[in-house]
């Protein structure tokens, strides 16, 4: 047994803690005026970063191969929890989404822990060599796909989309059948943008981002102003004027935003290198753990925490469409911070083995 990937942990710890000051940073003013209470989101930010951490280091040496053996019971949990955010008196409707549920003064986000649970499950399942295994592999995802589109949740479909195949193809699936799976998927994608409203007039937003302000995202137009302001060095921390009630979203989605005003391109793009690095050596824990189960768990969770990170400022920089989807370790929200902070402490567990 080696020693953990200290300097995984340690990109980990130094966003989390960043993520922490910034959300005290972009929120101050929002909670002074909707809550009367300026800590009103760091304070809940400071509890789930604890318990996040809490859960990192207990998966860090609770030994992953026991996660064999409990893949299908968490699927089991995963798929049930799903369900129940379509129940009333249990599932909490939000702006026209049902995507958490309540319990008492918290809620949880059943998606953000159908992510961790899929690559447990199909990491443990993919590990065992057998055949025909493709048409059951799809019939599982559609499943989940469907559940999670349905909240409506696209972004997350497309985090767990990429997810699945990755494992899928990793595991030694037959590569000939992205060249049919993946324009399939893109078709049925813009066939559901087609039929919902607001993601059609989200796409065209982003595609008629130079007109006016009538004509054009809100929310897209703050985000350049935001990233124009910034400049090469940022107008320094706490000296944001976007995060005052004109940027939507600066404790969640946007947050990034904040960063690249704050603290500039040169900032930013420091920022960015972090998640390239955490990317980088959640693959390199793959590449060395020798046995399959640890291999395609330690793929599956890096592809998803990297297409979260690679969605999130796709769609700050406005290289993306908005898709509200959480920048990782950083973004305000309990869910995704646990899961995710669970997710590495997985990760540090395979590292001691590889």
């Amino acid at each position: 047994m080696r020693k953990i990937d200290i300097a995984l942990l340690a990109l980990v710890l130094f966003l989390s803690f960043f993520g922490f000051f910034m959300i005290y940073d972009v929120s101050s003013y929002v909670s002074l005026k909707d809550f009367s209470d300026k800590y009103y989101y760091v304070r809940d930010q400071f509890f789930w970063v604890l318990i996040g951490f809490a859960g990192l280091f207990f998966l860090t040496f609770f030994n992953y191969e026991r996660l064999y053996n409990l893949s299908l019971p968490l699927l089991f949990t995963a798929i049930v929890l799903l369900v129940l955010v379509f129940v009333p008196g249990i599932g909490i409707q939000f702006q026209g989404a049902n995507r958490w549920i309540g319990l008492g003064e918290f809620s949880l986000q059943p998606a953000e822990f159908v992510k961790l649970v899929l690559a447990i499950y199909l990491s443990a399942w993919f590990s065992r060599k057998e055949k025909g295994r493709l048409l059951a592999f799809l019939m599982l995802l559609g499943l989940v796909l469907f559940l999670v589109f349905m909240q409506p949740d696209m972004g997350t479909a497309i985090v767990i989309l990429l997810e699945g195949l990755v494992i899928y193809f990793l595991s030694g699936g037959n590569i000939a059948y992205f060249a049919i799976l993946l324009p399939l998927f893109f078709f049925l994608g813009a066939f559901l943008i087609k039929i919902s409203p607001y993601r059609t007039e989200r796409l065209e937003a982003f595609f008629k981002i130079g007109e006016s302000v009538e004509n054009s995202s809100y929310h897209l137009k703050q985000i350049l102003i935001a990233l124009g302001t910034g400049g090469i060095l940022g107008v320094g921390l706490g000296n944001s004027t976007q995060k005052y009630a004109y940027l939507p979203e600066t404790t969640t989605d946007s947050i990034f935003a904040v960063i690249a005003e704050e603290l500039g391109f040169i900032g930013a793009i420091f920022v960015i290198a972090l998640y390239v690095l955490i990317i980088w050596r959640g693959f390199r824990i793959a590449a060395r753990v020798e046995d399959k189960f640890g291999k395609l768990l330690a793929s599956g969770i890096t592809t998803f925490l990297g297409v979260q990170a690679a969605i999130n400022l796709g769609a700050v920089t406005v290289l993306f469409p908005l898709t509200g989807i959480p920048l990782p370790f950083i973004s305000y929200g309990g869910s995704a911070l646990i899961v995710d902070l669970c997710a590495v402490g997985i990760l540090l567990n395979i590292s001691r083995k590889s």
